[in-house]
């Protein structure tokens, strides 16, 4: 599980810097993913354009509840993590 977290945060520069959007999307995504109020179901209605299977969709439940069994602590930590991440050179958006 910790390989599979590892990667998403690793592919979020590469993801922010392509994207021609803003990131609003994964924002929303990371967002979702961090915040303990959204119940994995509601996470899997989100997710759900881009999960295709079975062995997808337990790999989104999976990391969800990850996320879910983190105290609030851990989980104000991971968003200074992922603001100092899209704020970083690597992922800034041309004008």
């Amino acid at each position: 599980m910790k390989l599979v977290v590892l990667f998403m945060l690793v592919t979020i520069p590469i993801y922010c810097y392509a994207s021609g959007s803003g990131c609003s999307t994964l924002d929303k995504v990371i967002n979702s993913t961090i915040d303990s109020s959204v119940p994995e179901e509601d996470y899997l209605e989100l997710l759900s354009p881009y999960v295709h299977g079975p062995l997808t969709k337990n790999a989104v439940k999976e990391l969800k509840q990850c996320f879910l069994t983190q105290d609030e602590e851990t989980l104000k930590n991971v968003q200074v993590m992922m603001e100092a991440i899209f704020n970083s050179d690597s992922c800034q958006q041309s004008s």
